[in-house]
């Protein structure tokens, strides 16, 4: 098949092609061809070099949210439970009966009442979380206190709900601009990309243009933690945007972040006919009133900068798309002016830690979420120490650092004494060559400041929280913060998350002053940094944060004492339930399968020691809900632990199990002796499938047609394959 030959190599300006000459040219080619006619051989840099390494499968089967409002459980942490209510976790508990082994989740409630659930049912249990309370009220087993207090809460929440739906039915009607599909040059933007996407990243991209495609204005929150490639996410949105000949805002907190990606955005897009520019106090007033022009007349297209892009005289020619990283960072006016903005644009809002209130809003529906919950490949957790500040220990960190040919920040929030500090990070290490930065400071000198630093003629930088967003300087690994106990939960994180973003180990050293009494949040706040240092931890961070702080509620803090009666995920479950029985949907219940069969199925301790990497493989064991989750789930156990135990294998076949059951309105499967026992739910089950049943089981089959559940009893063929015989049965009904 003939192939046109594109005109980059026809119209080469500088010399002809020579034959018998290998001729090398920038281009952008997904495969090479031949041209005969022209005794031509094109080969593209994939067909010679590697091409991009194969996608990992993603190891995390949970990528719709599932995982977002509970955190891992630890002995003694309140739970709730869906059916039962507030208790208090004790443990795993093995449990061996007539040859069988099954793991137990120990709880306890009011009156020393104890609940085993079953490791397959613990889609069921969810951490408590809301405001930390030592003397939390449990609930009683066996008594409706619970089902009431669920009423009670649902009958407060009307007035919320009916304030969402408004909202929400209000943004379900405006019109937007509808963005064409993905144009060629899309495709060939985004295989220039000289990273291996994650799984995550291409999910998050996809359900972004699908939003870009209808005329509803988007309003997605994207949610990633520090350094997961949130900003080639939204380069792809912003070249889609370009595509429709729309412009593109893209609105920082800091001018230093604003500066660093405006120059990304710039590199990224340098050889496609979009225009960058810049707003923020490092252009001159000369330079801002020319951009701004430019603006006006169509002529810049993509526009990166901080609040200053929100001011009375930015006027655009045709605004398509808002991207704001850190929403949360912004001012009371920034934020009306953004919200009077969505009405009729595109609106992105990126996050690395979303704040209690933002995620409340995502998990209830107001805003559609989309989350990147994989690291990119090869990046290392940072190794967190949180510590007295000792001087000795400082030098050492430091020169640790310096020796290896890395760089450090040195995070002091404190203008007035940063010039003192400065000298004395200089004296205890003399080896270093050191410079401070802070917000106070001209644009001209934070712009040489942080350009020597990249150029590594500086190796310690002593600043301020001006570090906090978004700075990318993949040399600098160690970050030292002082006085720690001053500064939030989500500011602690973001801070720590400037080092670790290349393949180097990276080092952070959170430090109080010495022999200081801390006060009971900011104690909380440490432990809480110290713990969550593995990847995905911005989720758990905002989590906690709720935790420490409380949450209040989207309408204010008058919901805030409703959801310390429930924890804040029934809070959420409660209020979504009411909103669509006030829009007079039909609430389906989620059928929860009871399943008791003769069958070993738990993790040995010979094959998972560790009690809460245990309880995370269960958790995800519990929570498939189609194959695909089971066989990410598998993948992941592989991958971590190696070839995993029979006894492993039936979890997952009684994950499937619970699934076909699902589907059939199957309620319970029990086994008595040699049957097993199917019930149904009344109202769904359908009473024709006897006959076909009847003809293949014959008199190993026998129907009971209860009034309150009908069921149906089966004669086990084998005994040693009592969970193959469940899901056969299951298939033919």
């Amino acid at each position: 098949m003939e192939k046109e030959i594109p005109n980059q190599i026809l119209q080469k300006n500088e010399e002809e092609i020579m034959l018998g000459i290998v001729n090398i040219m920038p281009g952008a080619f997904s495969s090479g061809f031949e041209c005969d006619d022209f005794d031509l051989v094109v080969v593209s840099t994939g067909e010679v070099f590697e091409q991009k390494a194969k996608r990992k499968k993603a190891s995390n089967a949970f990528k719709e949210g599932e995982k977002i409002v509970f955190a891992d459980l630890k002995e003694g942490d309140f739970i709730v439970h869906k059916t039962h209510g507030i208790g208090q976790y004790i443990g795993v508990n093995t449990i061996k009966a007539d040859s069988v082994t099954k793991d137990y989740i120990k709880l306890k409630y009011k009156g020393d009442d104890i609940l085993y659930v079953p490791t397959d049912s613990l889609d069921n249990v969810r951490k408590y979380i809301g405001p930390e309370i030592t003397n939390l009220s449990l609930n009683k087993l066996g008594s409706n206190e619970w089902k009431k207090q669920k009423e009670r809460l649902k009958k407060n929440l009307r007035e919320v709900a009916e304030e969402l739906i408004q909202l929400y039915a209000k943004r379900q009607k405006m019109q937007g601009f509808a963005f064409s599909k993905d144009t060629p040059w899309q495709q060939e933007f985004e295989q220039s990309f000289e990273y291996t996407e994650t799984d995550d990243q291409l999910r998050c991209i996809a359900e972004i243009k699908k939003d870009m495609e209808n005329a509803r204005p988007m309003d997605r929150l994207l949610c990633g933690d520090v350094g997961y490639g949130k900003t080639e996410v939204a380069i792809r949105a912003t070249f889609k945007a370009c595509m429709d000949q729309k412009q593109v805002a893209y609105l920082v907190p800091t001018t230093i972040l604003a500066e660093q990606q405006y120059n990304n955005f710039k590199e990224r897009l340098k050889e496609y006919p979009v225009r960058v520019e810049g707003l923020s106090r490092f252009r001159t007033p000369k330079e801002q009133k020319e951009i701004l022009k430019k603006l006006e007349t169509g002529e810049v297209d993509v526009i990166v900068g901080t609040h200053r892009i929100l001011s009375q005289d930015v006027k655009f020619e045709n605004l398509g798309l808002l991207i704001i990283d850190e929403e949360h960072r912004f001012g009371v006016k920034a934020k009306e002016k953004i919200k009077q903005m969505k009405d009729s644009i595109d609106v992105l809002t990126m996050t690395a830690t979303p704040i209690p209130r933002t995620l409340h809003m995502s998990v209830v529906g107001m805003r559609d979420m989309s989350v990147i919950y994989e690291p990119p490949q090869n990046r290392k957790p940072v190794q967190t120490y949180v510590l007295e500040y000792d001087a000795e220990v400082i030098r050492e960190a430091i020169m640790k650092e310096l020796e290896r040919g890395g760089q450090v920040f040195y995070l002091y929030n404190n203008v007035q004494n940063i010039v003192k500090k400065a000298g004395e990070i200089s004296n205890l290490v003399p080896e270093a060559k050191v410079d401070l930065a802070h917000g106070q400071m001209t644009s001209r000198e934070l712009e040489n400041i942080m350009q020597d630093f990249v150029d590594k003629k500086t190796n310690v930088l002593v600043c301020t929280t001006i570090l906090e967003s978004g700075i990318d300087i993949p040399n600098a690994n160690t970050i030292i913060v002082e006085n720690a106990d001053r500064l939030g939960l989500a500011q602690l994180y973001q801070i720590r998350g400037r080092v670790g973003r290349a393949e180097n180990q990276a080092y952070a050293y959170i430090t109080y002053r010495r022999d200081k009494m801390l006060s009971e949040d900011a104690d909380k706040r440490l432990k809480a940094i110290k713990e969550f240092t593995e990847f995905g931890s911005g989720f758990k961070i905002a989590m906690r944060d709720l935790e420490i702080r409380g949450a209040g509620s989207i309408m204010g803090e008058v919901q805030h004492g409703h959801m310390e009666q429930v924890g804040y995920d029934m809070y959420c479950k409660l209020l979504d339930e009411v909103v669509k029985e006030i829009q007079g949907e039909e609430i389906m219940e989620e059928i929860d399968v009871q399943l008791d069969l003769n069958v070993s199925s738990y993790i040995p301790d010979s094959f998972i020691e560790n009690p809460s990497q245990k309880i995370e493989i269960y958790q995800n064991i519990a929570s498939c809900k189609k194959e695909e989750d089971i066989q990410n789930v598998i993948d992941e156990i592989i991958d971590r632990y190696g070839k995993f135990p029979k006894e492993i294998e039936n979890l997952l076949e009684i994950a499937r199990i619970k699934n076909l059951a699902r589907e059939k309105f199957v309620l319970k499967i029990n086994q008595r002796g040699n049957n097993i026992i199917y019930y149904f739910d009344d109202k769904k089950f359908n009473v024709d499938i006897i006959e076909k049943l009847m003809k293949i089981y014959r008199a190993r089959i026998k129907f009971s047609p209860s009034k309150i559940s009908p069921y149906i009893t089966v004669q086990i063929a084998n005994d040693f394959e009592i969970l193959k015989e469940c899901k056969e049965f299951l298939e033919r009904i």
